[in-house]
């Protein structure tokens, strides 16, 4: 298979894609003047670039919203109580868990998304969710590659077997160590509850990805905790802290001495624009704080940011289709990110900066040798792709292409006035 005249994103000039079975042979200068053959699509100058990246995801939620109440504040912590809720009045199966998820899976793939990190909720004794995610995974091999995080949702020390119940989550296959530190009873509970992930990742060889200060209070400070540890440790860019709502309360001179800690640490971060839009800020008067982490500071001192969506119709955001270009669209106006080069850039926030947050990189890219996973945008220029939300009209998957999407056309009926 070859893909023709393909504008590779960030690059100049024209470029043909040759590939070998699963595999990226060669990248070579386009020439304009060769026809496409069989087994060739000539994609006219439209970007390529390796597929997105969902960083944070919850695909055991997907599509329960609504059941058995909407919430009605529209809180993290409403969200959590209907969830608990939900789990006592609505007994599913692995099979119901396993539906839902791929309906959400489904829609993913269809916006170009082929990497995955999900939270798994093990906060059930039967642990049910991550049952089902780790089916979900394996089926989904050829089309998505999934990491899975055991989040204790209802938090770590809130129940008696909590601890017991995470690290049976890590021996039955979770690839990370979640937490939620801020929904802990105190706040030395979730001081703990950091510490006794960082001490499951060194021993189960495991990653970290932790619910970080996703709350509208300026006392929240479990990222210097978070940070604190990563480095004593040296897991470092093998944590990842999600969401770090309250560093957009914090005053500027703790601030200023917490990226001290953050720099050194290297931990990864996953911004969630949309969700993190619609529930923080809930208890406030005016000005009502919009609940989003210090991206464009935490990207001009070199640390590493990725956008996610969070949610797909569940307790927490009761929207969401899995279409990350969406987000970056969002994400870019709540942060005040609308430079001409934070435009032009903006694209690493779904692709190549989640792909470090997963610890793909190195695997990650259309490059020679590399696996052949690729998407195509309906655009010739990373400005206009942003600009317009440019859908995927092509994704490529061990060098077959798995979706294809037409591009919509708009005639319009009116004189010609321009």
């Amino acid at each position: 298979m070859r893909v023709n005249n393909a504008k590779l994103y960030g690059q100049e000039g024209l470029w043909d894609i040759t590939i070998q079975g699963d595999l990226i042979q060669t990248i070579t200068p386009a020439n304009p003047n060769e026809k496409t053959t069989e087994n060739e699509i000539d994609v006219n100058g439209k970007i390529v670039l390796p597929p997105y990246v969902e960083p944070h995801i919850h695909l055991d939620y997907a599509l329960t919203a609504g059941t058995p109440r909407w919430n009605q504040s529209g809180s993290v912590f409403e969200g959590i109580e209907i969830w608990s809720e939900r789990k006592q009045v609505l007994k599913e199966t692995k099979e119901d868990i396993k539906k839902r998820a791929l309906r959400a899976v489904h829609m993913q793939l269809k916006h170009g998304v082929q990497y995955v990190r999900t939270h798994a909720d093990v906060s059930d004794p039967t642990l049910t969710g991550l049952k089902a995610l780790l089916e979900v995974k394996e089926e989904v091999k050829p089309w998505m590659d999934i990491q899975i995080v055991a989040l204790p949702q209802e938090g770590l020390y809130t129940k008696p077997e909590g601890e017991e119940l995470l690290e049976k989550a890590l021996q039955m296959g979770a690839d990370a160590v979640g937490g939620i530190p801020h929904y802990e009873a105190t706040r030395e509970d979730g001081v703990k509850s950091v510490k006794k992930a960082i001490e499951l990742a060194l021993t189960y060889d495991k990653m970290v990805d932790i619910h970080c200060d996703e709350i509208d209070d300026a006392q929240s400070r479990y990222l210097e905790v978070l940070a604190a540890e990563a480095l004593k440790s040296g897991l470092g860019n093998r944590v990842t802290a999600s969401h770090t709502t309250a560093m957009a309360t914090y005053e500027d001179a703790y601030t200023y001495k917490l990226f001290q800690t953050l720099k050194k640490a290297d931990i990864n971060f996953v911004a969630l624009p949309k969700a993190n839009l619609h529930l923080q800020g809930r208890f406030d008067g005016y000005p009502k704080r919009r609940g989003i982490t210090r991206v464009k500071e935490l990207l001009e001192e070199g640390l590493n940011v990725s956008f996610g969506l969070d949610s797909i119709v569940d307790p927490w955001y009761p929207l969401g289709d899995g279409n990350l270009m969406s987000v970056l669209d969002t994400g870019l106006h709540a942060c005040h990110m609308t430079s001409y080069d934070e435009i032009v850039t903006a694209l690493q926030l779904i692709t190549t900066n989640g792909a470090k947050t997963l610890g793909i990189e190195s695997e990650y890219g259309v490059k020679e040798g590399n696996k052949a996973n690729m998407i195509v945008i309906d655009s010739d220029s990373e400005y206009e792709a942003v600009r317009c939300q440019s859908p995927v009209i092509y994704s490529i998957r061990n060098g077959e292409i798995m979706v294809e999407t037409k591009p919509a056309e708009t005639s319009l009926n009116i004189p010609n006035l321009f």
